[in-house]
């Protein structure tokens, strides 16, 4: 019998021991994570794939990208804060199959739109959707899971991100459609929304409520946010997600309009960025107990730097390694992050900053947009310049993060979390 099993995989610090059955069970519950999390991923890239062809369709200023996921940005904002409240009501694989049929819908949505504001409309629909899974999710598998299965299951995301853009540029090169890209990756999410619904009972938690007994928070939410680490944690789930976004969404953008990359190869490229973020977390997920993880996040954090700035300033040539340093250097920030919340902030606290830190992130994921309205005006090279002020201010905060946690937080490697399933699978 593996450690994890003979332990218990209730949640840290739980001390409860879980027989074979109910880790089988939640071996499965992770499986269908898994897909859940490569879900999540495969919509998210192919907008901007799809956007040079779309802008010259209805004849659009390219702040119109801006707006698409200002939009995006609200949708997740709106269902991230709700997210609390819709788990308990609805049960967690209700909110699933319910989220993924939305981000489906919007797909279908934007394959058929007769006008653009009806784009803009199902944008707000898929951030939404895409909102309710994140949320959920993460608070399941931060739940029961190690910090190893955070790793791989944010991987998954990035094979989601892989192959949406991957997709995208097939349909527009060999079939000139970028609506059939989006009904393709919707046709995908329907097949996903239909395992969500026949496996929807199956999410009912798996540890006893004795378990819980012991995790009611006393801290109350404006206690939480009187803690200057909980800030400091807000504003880097905010700049991680928005230099995330605006590189991997912009990239194409920056390489066919300004650097003279044809579609098929700056397609190509922009799943690169994304399968680099991906095997990276695999490869972290791996090795994150060995060297700690606030030494891991230090490491690829300045590692992010260098790719941005490469990408930057190293012109055409230097596209594709500056977009894979990237990828490499971001991969194990968010779930490394995550995985540190409750050592950093302890418990009580990290009921609540948890929360917070999925907000930020929802909140940073709209910084493309933002960015966008700028782009007319000043060009698109104006991106890659943005995304290294990002890439530095990242890497600086976490710095003072460091210097400010408590000493006994000072870097672990997860082992908290020795009570999670490891070896279900």
């Amino acid at each position: 019998m593996s450690e994890a099993t003979e332990q218990g995989a209730g949640p840290p610090g739980s001390g409860m021991r879980m027989d074979v059955g109910a880790a089988a069970g939640l071996g499965l519950l992770l499986a269908i994570a898994y897909v859940g999390f490569v879900s999540l991923g495969l919509p998210d890239p192919v907008a901007g794939v799809a956007w040079p062809f779309v802008r010259q369709e209805f004849a659009l200023p390219q702040r119109g990208f801006g707006l698409t996921f200002i939009a995006l940005g609200a949708g997740y904002c709106l269902s991230s804060f709700l997210g609390g409240k819709l788990t308990p009501a609805l049960g967690l694989g209700n909110l699933l199959w319910i989220s993924s049929g939305l981000v489906s819908l919007a797909m279908f949505g934007n394959a058929l739109a007769p006008v653009w504001g009806v784009m803009i409309a199902c944008s707000v629909v898929w951030g939404l959707g895409s909102g309710g899974i994140d949320a959920g999710l993460n608070a399941y598998v931060s739940r029961h899971f190690s910090a190893r299965h955070v790793n791989w299951l944010h991987a998954c995301y990035s094979l989601g991100a892989t192959l949406g853009p991957l997709l995208m540029t097939l349909m527009i090169s060999t079939l000139s459609s970028w609506r059939l890209g989006y009904a393709l990756v919707g046709g995908i999410l329907l097949a996903m929304t239909v395992m969500f619904l026949a496996t929807r009972d199956r999410w009912t938690d798996p540890v006893p409520a004795s378990a819980d007994a012991t995790a009611t928070s006393p801290v109350g939410l404006w206690a939480a946010l009187g803690h200057l680490l909980v800030w400091l944690q807000i504003c880097l789930f905010f700049l991680y997600t928005g230099l995330e976004f605006t590189v991997g969404q912009w990239c194409f953008s920056v390489l066919t309009g300004s650097r003279g990359v044809s579609p098929e190869v700056a397609g190509a490229m922009t799943s690169g960025y994304y399968a680099a973020i991906g095997v990276g977390r695999v490869l972290t997920g791996a090795i994150s107990h060995r060297i700690g993880l606030d030494t891991l996040v230090r490491l690829a954090m300045a590692t992010a730097v260098a790719g941005v700035g490469l990408f930057a300033f190293g012109g055409s040539p230097a596209s594709l390694p500056g977009l894979l340093l990237v990828g490499l250097g971001l991969a194990p920030v968010f779930p490394c992050l995550m995985s540190r919340t409750p050592q950093r902030l302890g418990h009580d606290v990290a009921v609540h900053a948890v929360g917070f830190q999925v907000s930020a992130a929802m909140l940073g994921a709209a910084t493309p947009g933002l960015v966008g309205l700028f782009v007319d005006r000043m060009g698109l090279e104006l991106i890659p310049r943005f995304a290294l002020v990002l890439a530095g201010l990242l890497f600086v905060t976490h710095e003072v993060l460091l210097r400010r946690q408590p000493q006994q937080a000072v870097d672990t490697d997860g082992a908290e979390n020795a009570g999670a399933v490891e070896s279900v699978l």
